[in-house]
């Protein structure tokens, strides 16, 4: 098992507080770009969370009033430009690999978004489990403006689940900026809040998630991911197992002794 309260990335900023990790990248004078280096440690930091056993939550957060400015022009751009098609292929894996490392974690992450939220910095709230922003935010997949399809790292999957075939086609062919009203009212933001109150509620959610049963909550995450490729009859199937794996836990137990001593459950993960 793994310890990552005490973890210090190179390429983004990390803190652990009551089990819940905070995570933000951190070069806010440039709207927070992405290179070569924090996509890398982002993840093998996700996929060590698996492991993580003081970890119970991750927020994803801003810094400086955005959010993520996406790859970097000059870090990232101008190189992929002379590389080879191995190459290329080599990073668009490993960019892929961070959005399969934050769906398998196992730790509900709950994306808190201002400002600028473009590219992949759009992937990396689109990939979270749930999604806060503020009024001000910009989402926009532009990987079209950039002359590129708007099939990145799982967004042709991925986002026409969460808003709809329609608006996702729209949005991935077009590299438009979907407003916070528009996040809101199609169901990429679960809710809007003013910057000044962003960053606490987006912690209100994740103490009540990490006060919560964790085990279960791990095992919901897994089938609302392993589910999108499930018959009707497989996903009841996978969720009667899931659910009796669940029924087998402490905290299940606890639950309800504390609801026939008329009290509330106080869960520990186990």
């Amino acid at each position: 098992m793994t310890s990552l309260a005490s973890f210090k990335p190179q390429h983004f900023l990390w803190v652990v507080n009551d089990r819940i990790a905070v995570v933000r990248l951190n070069r806010p004078d440039r709207k927070n770009p992405l290179t070569f280096e924090s996509y890398a440690e982002l993840r093998d930091t996700f996929r060590n969370l698996v492991y993580a056993t003081d970890v119970d939550v991750v927020v994803f957060a801003s810094n400086g009033g955005n959010f993520c400015s996406g790859g970097d022009v000059h870090d990232i751009i101008g190189p992929l430009v002379g590389l080879d098609m191995k190459g290329l292929l080599a990073f668009t894996r490993m960019t892929g690999d961070l959005v399969k490392a934050m769906i398998a974690c196992g730790k509900p992450i709950i994306a808190a978004v201002d400002g600028v939220c473009v590219g992949a910095g759009a992937i990396v709230a689109m990939a979270s489990d749930m999604r806060l922003a503020t009024p001000e935010a910009k989402a926009a997949f532009l990987f079209t403006r950039v002359g590129l399809a708007g099939c990145d790292m799982g967004a042709c999957a991925m986002l026409p689940r969460i808003i709809g075939q329609g608006r996702a086609a729209e949005l991935l062919y077009t590299g438009r900026v979907m407003t916070a009203a528009e996040g809101e009212r199609w169901g990429f933001w679960n809710a809007l809040h003013d910057a000044a109150a962003l960053e606490a509620e987006a912690m209100k959610l994740a103490r009540a998630l990490a006060a919560g049963p964790t085990f279960a909550h791990g095992m919901t995450k897994t089938q609302l991911n392993q589910e999108w490729n499930m018959g009707l009859e497989q996903a009841i199937e996978a969720e009667a197992q899931a659910q009796a794996i669940c029924m087998q836990t402490r905290d299940f137990e606890r639950a309800y002794r504390a609801f026939v001593a008329k009290q509330k459950p106080v869960f520990e993960g186990n």
